[in-house]
């Protein structure tokens, strides 16, 4: 009778470890599964007749960069500290005047808006230069997160309308920490709430 060879055992063990590399892979992509699946809902899959107001922006170009940001009071604290909500995100002069001020109340509006959702937005004013804020404007705003940042990295990091600069912009940065829409100068207040909105109920994260 042929006698069977013996199973080696470093190979045995590898086919173990194999096996249970490929049980917890398909673990982590069940558990996964619904994040994919929003993502690719949103920016892969379009569905006809569906519109936006913003300017869908290819976020695996757009991830948040590297800068050194800190707080108004000198401590270092990052952007990506917030990722995992929706940031409705503002750059910009210390100095705030009209234009300021009235990005400043619609992101607060838009925010508000949202309803129960609200909780999943928070809002971020990168501040590219030393000029002190006014303290009724940071009252006033009480919520959102004052971060002073290099313009250098913010402004080449950020796309722009043609004559426009990212100053005149609201931004909207998803979950994941990656750019993913920009909305017009002196935008229209409903349209942008619904694009929100509809962010919010398409995305199964944030």
């Amino acid at each position: 009778m042929k006698q069977e060879p013996a199973t080696d055992p470093a190979k045995a063990q590898e086919l173990k470890r194999n096996r249970g590399r490929w049980k917890l892979f398909a673990v982590l992509m069940v558990c996964a599964a619904p994040l994919i699946l929003s993502y690719l809902t949103y920016y892969v899959i379009k569905p006809t007749g569906r519109t936006n107001y913003g300017t869908l922006i290819d976020p695996r170009q757009y991830p948040i960069p590297a800068m050194d940001t800190t707080t108004l009071d000198g401590r270092p604290e990052k952007l990506e500290q917030y990722a995992g909500k929706w940031i409705m995100l503002k750059v910009g002069s210390g100095e705030c005047l009209e234009a300021c001020q009235k990005q400043l109340f619609a992101m607060r509006q838009w925010r508000t808006m949202q309803g129960k959702n609200r909780d999943r937005v928070e809002r971020v004013w990168l501040i590219t230069d030393d000029k002190p804020l006014d303290t009724m404007t940071i009252r006033q705003y009480d919520g959102m997160h004052l971060l002073r940042a290099p313009h250098g990295v913010v402004t080449k990091w950020l796309p722009t309308d043609s004559g426009t600069a990212a100053s005149g912009h609201i931004y909207l940065i998803d979950p994941l920490g990656n750019l993913m829409m920009r909305f017009p100068l002196d935008p229209d207040p409903r349209k942008v709430y619904k694009d929100i909105a509809k962010l919010l109920k398409a995305s199964a994260i944030g």
